[in-house]
C-alpha cells in the first residue's frame, strides 16, 4: 500500500490493470525516462516496469528542461513517462507516456524478459548530475526481509523515492510487503506527520536536516515510531540526542551510504560516527579503507558504472571514493566533512560541518549552516547562519547570544575556525535530496 497526499494505491491493484492505461507493452525492451511530479506514479511504474523496460532512469522534478534534456540524451532515452503535471512542461523530444495515479484497464500480462538497468541522479550538486547505473540486485540484494510472524511495518520518509536514500526505503516496503507514506516536497511537516501517524507509522527515516526541521516544527509528537532512521548528512550527537528524546521508546539509527557506492553500515549505539573496528575488521560482504582521510568502500552493492563518463565506477580494485572526510579519536571515526566542500581560511582547511556541530551542540540552537565569505587578505572568511529554537527578545539579547555561540567555538575550535560572521535566520534551505543548501563563496 502506497499512502499518498491524494490519495493511497494497494500495490496488488495492479494485477487488475496499469497506471498506462494498457500501453505497457509499448515500453517493454525502451530506456525510459521516468519523470512524474508526484511520487506516488513512480512508485507504481518501477513495480511494472522492472524487467520490462530495458532502462530506467529516475529523474527529479527540480531538473530543469535543459538538465532533464540532457540527462535524456546521456542516457538514450526513447521514452519518457510523465504525470499531468509534468506533461506540461517542456519535455525531450521522445515518445511520451502518460501514468496515472490509479492502475486502470484490464489485466496484463507482465513477463520479465531482460534485467532491467536503474539509473539515479547523484545529488548535492548545482551542475549537470552524473547518472549512476545500478541493478535491483545492487539497489536490494542485501535489504532485510520481514518475517512473517512479526507485526506488520509501515514504512515512511522524508526523501524522495528518486533520490537514493528514498528509493532504499520504497524497496524495504516493496520486497516486504509493508505500507509507505511518500512524502511532498511542499507539504507541511505537520500534515505529512498527521498522514503517517493515520497510516500507523512504525519506521521513518530522513537526512539530519529533515529531523531538525521536524523537531523545530513542534510536531515529532504526532507520531510514535519503533525506528527513525538518519542518513545522506553528518548525524551530530544533537541530532541523535533530541531524536531520543522525542522517541525514546524507539531504536535510533544513523547510515552511511552514497549513490554510487551503496550503503555501507548502520550505526545502532546512539552515538555520532562511527567504531573503528568498522574499518579495521578485514573482509566480509562490505569493506571499508580511509585513504588520505577519505573513506572508500567496496561492496557488492556499489554501482556498475557512471552513464556517459570517461572515469570507470568502480575503481580497478573494486572500492569507490565516497568524497566524505574521516578523523579518528579514541577507537571511533568522526566525519568531518565532504573533501570538494572545505573552507581556505589563509591555506587552513575548514570543515564547515565541524564547526556546526560546536553551534548545534548550544541548546538554543536547532540548526545552522557554516559558509565561506571572500576576503581578499585570507582567500574566505568563516560566516554561520544559526537557526534558533526561541527569537531572542531584542537586539541586545541577540548580541549577547551570538557572543556567547562564538566564545563556544573558541574554547573547541582553532581559531581559523571560528565564524567571523554570524547571522540569525528564520529558516535555512534545504535541496531537493534534503541536504543543507551549500552554495559557493
Amino acid at each position: 500500500m502506497f499512502h499518498a497526499p491524494a490519495g493511497s494505491v494497494a500495490a496488488r491493484e495492479l494485477a487488475g490493470g496499469s497506471i498506462f492505461g494498457g500501453k505497457l507493452e509499448s515500453l517493454r525492451g525502451r530506456r525510459v525516462l521516468l519523470a512524474t511530479y508526484d511520487q506516488l506514479p513512480t512508485a507504481l511504474a518501477l513495480l511494472e516496469l522492472d524487467g520490462v523496460a530495458r532502462r530506467l532512469v529516475l529523474c527529479t522534478p527540480d531538473l530543469t528542461p535543459a538538465q532533464l534534456a540532457e540527462v535524456g540524451a546521456t542516457a538514450q532515452a526513447d521514452a519518457i513517462v510523465v504525470d499531468a503535471t509534468m506533461a506540461q512542461r517542456q519535455l525531450p523530444a521522445i515518445e511520451v507516456f502518460t501514468a496515472g495515479d490509479t492502475p486502470v484497464g484490464e489485466n496484463l500480462e507482465r513477463t520479465a524478459t531482460q534485467a532491467t538497468e536503474w539509473v539515479l541522479l547523484t545529488s548535492g550538486t548545482t551542475g549537470q548530475p552524473k547518472l549512476v547505473v545500478h541493478s535491483v540486485e545492487s539497489l536490494a540484494g542485501a535489504l532485510p526481509r520481514q518475517p512473517a510472524s512479526e507485526r506488520r511495518m509501515v514504512w515512511s520518509t522524508f526523501y524522495d523515492i528518486r533520490r537514493y536514500g528514498g528509493l532504499q526505503i520504497y524497496l524495504r516496503a516493496a520486497i516486504s510487503g509493508a505500507a509507505l507514506v511518500l512524502s511532498n516536497a511542499a507539504e507541511p511537516v505537520h500534515d505529512f506527520l498527521a498522514r503517517a501517524a493515520a497510516a500507523g507509522v512504525t519506521h521513518i527515516s530522513g537526512t539530519p536536516s529533515h529531523w531538525r526541521r521536524a523537531l523545530m516544527s513542534g510536531d515529532t509528537g504526532l507520531i510514535d515510531p519503533e525506528y527513525v532512521r538518519l542518513s545522506g548528512e553528518v548525524a551530530d550527537q544533537t541530532v541523535l540526542d533530541s531524536l531520543r528524546a522525542a522517541y525514546p521508546q524507539a531504536r535510533i539509527a544513523h547510515a552511511f551510504a552514497s549513490t554510487e557506492a551503496g550503503v555501507a553500515f548502520d550505526v545502532n549505539d546512539g552515538l555520532a560516527g562511527f567504531p573503528a573496528q568498522f574499518v579495521e575488521k578485514p573482509g566480509g560482504s562490505i569493506e571499508l579503507k580511509v585513504q588520505d582521510g577519505t573513506l572508500w568502500i567496496r561492496s557488492a552493492r556499489t554501482a556498475a558504472q557512471y552513464l556517459g563518463a570517461a572515469a570507470p565506477l568502480p575503481g580497478e580494485d573494486r572500492y569507490v571514493d565516497t568524497g566524505d572526510m574521516v578523523e579518528l579519536e579514541a577507537g571511533r571515526y568522526y566525519f568531518r566533512g565532504r573533501k570538494g566542500g572545505i573552507i581556505n581560511v589563509g591555506g587552513l582547511k575548514v570543515y564547515p560541518e565541524e564547526v556546526e556541530s560546536v553551534l548545534n551542540a548550544d541548546p538554543r540552537v536547532r540548526m545552522s549552516l557554516v559558509k565561506a565569505k571572500r576576503n581578499p587578505i585570507t582567500g574566505a572568511v568563516i560566516v554561520a547562519e544559526v537557526v534558533l529554537r526561541n527569537a531572542p527578545a531584542d537586539d541586545r539579547a541577540a548580541d549577547l547570544l551570538k557572543e556567547e555561540l562564538l566564545e563556544s567555538c573558541r574554547k573547541n575550535l582553532a581559531k581559523h575556525k571560528v565564524p567571523a560572521l554570524m547571522r540569525f535566520v528564520a529558516n535555512l534551505e534545504l535541496t531537493a535530496a534534503g541536504k543543507l543548501v551549500r552554495p559557493n563563496a
